[in-house]
């Protein structure tokens, strides 16, 4: 291990006896107990600026930061899975319109272009905080009657099951590093192209028909991606060379 490396270590060692907001102690004083340069510790904290885990605000000091939220990649509702980790979910409805569907959703959804489509856009908190922005699609005729308020602070999921008979059972869900748009950092609270996570669903639901299409957008700074990596093994035993990921997130998972 380098010193830079050690000094990481200890400084996190530090921030387990740290509020969230309370500031870290100067480089001054770190340098002195970690008994390092200054240069070294400097690269430390950068480092861990970097990586979410601290807040630097010129003029003021390096503060620690809200850890980032580590969840399984399974196929859950945002609001199901806030509640698990001790946080109290939350849902704003800030657009629902319907439309025609048209040919690239109609793939997707796997019904005509010309068929309805209700299009719901909501923001998506954890303890009042906004963690995500999110864009569901889903056919007019599976959900009639529905309406904003239907969706506030609500799980989706739990919705579709209750009021109309929907389970999903399945779905499949690709992830990819992105930026924050205008609009998007208006709604989430966070500076123009910030760093976040796209998360594109189709879910399907018992009877195998296409519910949903979503586009969500995750914060970048609330949000880790954790995989716990397995090698299966062929019938004659043996380990095979290819790893299949079996998937956790640090961010929620998109309904």
């Amino acid at each position: 291990m380098t010193k830079q490396e050690e000094a990481r270590e200890r400084v996190l060692d530090l921030l387990e006896a740290l509020e969230v907001g309370r500031a870290i102690p100067s480089e001054r004083l770190l340098t002195q107990e970690l008994g390092v340069s200054r240069l070294t510790v400097r690269a430390a904290l950068d480092e861990l600026v970097r990586d979410g885990y601290l807040d630097r605000r010129h003029g003021s000091g390096t503060y620690v930061t809200e850890p980032k939220i580590a969840q399984p990649l399974t196929l859950t509702s945002f609001s199901e899975d806030m509640r698990r980790r001790g946080m109290v979910p939350g849902s704003r409805t800030l657009e629902l319109v319907t439309t025609s569907t048209g040919a690239r959703l109609a793939r997707r959804l796997d019904v005509s272009p010309e068929a309805r489509l209700v299009r719901v856009k909501r923001l998506r908190l954890a303890d009042n905080e906004p963690m995500a922005m999110e864009v569901l699609h889903i056919p007019e005729a599976l959900v009639p009657g529905l309406s904003k308020s239907d969706l506030e602070d609500r799980s989706f999921y739990e919705l579709l099951e209750e009021r109309y008979g929907i389970v999903i059972v399945s779905g499949t869900q690709s992830i990819e590093p992105t930026v924050t748009s205008e609009e998007e950092s208006e709604v989430l609270g966070v500076p123009l192209h910030t760093p976040a996570f796209l998360f594109e669903r189709t879910t399907v639901s018992e009877s195998g028909r296409v519910v949903e299409f979503v586009r969500s957008i995750y914060r970048g700074d609330r949000y880790r991606l954790v995989a716990d990596l397995t090698l299966p093994r062929s019938r004659n035993g043996r380990t095979r060379a290819v790893a299949v990921a079996r998937t956790r997130t640090a961010k929620g998972a998109p309904n």
